[in-house]
């Protein structure tokens, strides 16, 4: 449910739906004697793939499921300045936390600045705002996504036997999680594969039909490519997709991250080799948890990572098929 914000306030609380207007001091007084924390979070863009809808189910699931949690949802559509003024309506109702998952990680600095100001700590989750305003938060909660980018390079060197030309997909350009998952590739691949040479980078925003107009691209310009590295699965099946139309796919290895269904089928039918595997609701959970446990005052991790490990057709048993 997205909660949208007005002169009425109108806040999710699981479970029922208040109206906040006049009566607005004698709810939060109601609140505070039952140790209730009121909590909102602004999410990056739940339509734009299967992993932001599937947090924001895991995130009321565990709100309502939490006694002492009221908890505002909203998304702010990919949209930087409708996030910001989301942040500026949260600070207004006088929230507890504020969780952010950032639309663009320099842009919302300001704006987690100002909920600092206000004295509301703020925690970041899944993709980490830029290293200027990490100073400014309570938290950050989510995958290690440096350390994902070096999964995946070293999956990469593995399925090439050392050596090879690739190309890489990556996210949406100024993402955080972009940045450093295609950081964490990067630095990785030569330490480990130096005989391995990245022939083009460009961005697929996340998005599989854009990856596979990119993957396009690339197989007309290049005769020879022996592998993909795709920043999540989404649009690594967009890549796969592209190289099976023009019957390539049998030739490349297909590396991706955010290990999503259709990369787990794939990988079942033996055509994608490898992906780093991350639970969108552990993700939701876990930002929740860190959330209560700074409105309650207690000490918390600066960087709270969760695990994502890498999987292969050779471990996939392991693991369950991702939901989303």
């Amino acid at each position: 449910m997205k909660v949208q914000i007005s002169s009425i306030r109108t806040i999710r609380s699981f479970g029922k739906t208040s109206l906040i207007a006049g009566s607005l001091a004698l709810g939060l007084s109601s609140m505070a004697q039952a140790e209730t924390f009121r909590i909102g979070i602004t999410q990056n863009n739940v339509g734009v793939d299967s992993y932001q809808t599937t947090y924001e189910q895991a995130f009321e699931e565990a709100a309502e499921a939490a006694d002492n949690v009221d908890a505002v949802v909203l998304d702010a559509g990919g949209d930087v300045a409708r996030q910001i003024s989301q942040v500026r309506d949260l600070i207004q109702q006088q929230v507890d936390v504020i969780i952010i998952w950032p639309t663009d990680g320099q842009a919302v600095v300001p704006a987690v600045k100002r909920a600092k100001d206000a004295g509301i700590p703020v925690v970041v989750t899944n993709s980490n705002i830029a290293e200027a305003g990490q100073p400014l938060i309570a938290s950050f909660s989510g995958p290690n996504n440096i350390q994902q980018g070096a999964y995946a390079a070293e999956m990469m060197c593995d399925q090439l036997g050392g050596k090879g030309d690739i190309v890489q997909i990556t996210g949406q350009p100024g993402y955080t999680t972009a940045i450093e998952r295609q950081k964490g590739f990067e630095d990785r691949l030569p330490e480990v594969c130096p005989d391995v040479t990245i022939l083009d980078s460009q961005p697929g925003d996340w998005n599989r039909e854009k990856a596979q107009r990119t993957m396009e691209g690339f197989l007309t310009r290049y005769d020879n490519i022996d592998g993909v590295y795709a920043a999540d699965d989404n649009m690594g099946v967009g890549a796969l997709n592209a190289a099976k139309s023009e019957d390539r796919a049998d030739e490349i290895i297909f590396i991706g991250a955010t290990n999503f269904a259709v990369g787990y089928e794939a990988m079942e039918r033996g055509e994608y080799h490898g992906s780093v595997y991350q639970s969108p609701a552990e993700d939701a959970r876990n930002a929740l948890n860190i959330a209560i446990a700074v409105a309650k005052g207690e000490e918390v991790e600066k960087m709270s990572y969760f695990d994502t490990p890498k999987i292969t057709r050779e471990n996939m048993d392991e693991f369950e098929k991702p939901v989303f």
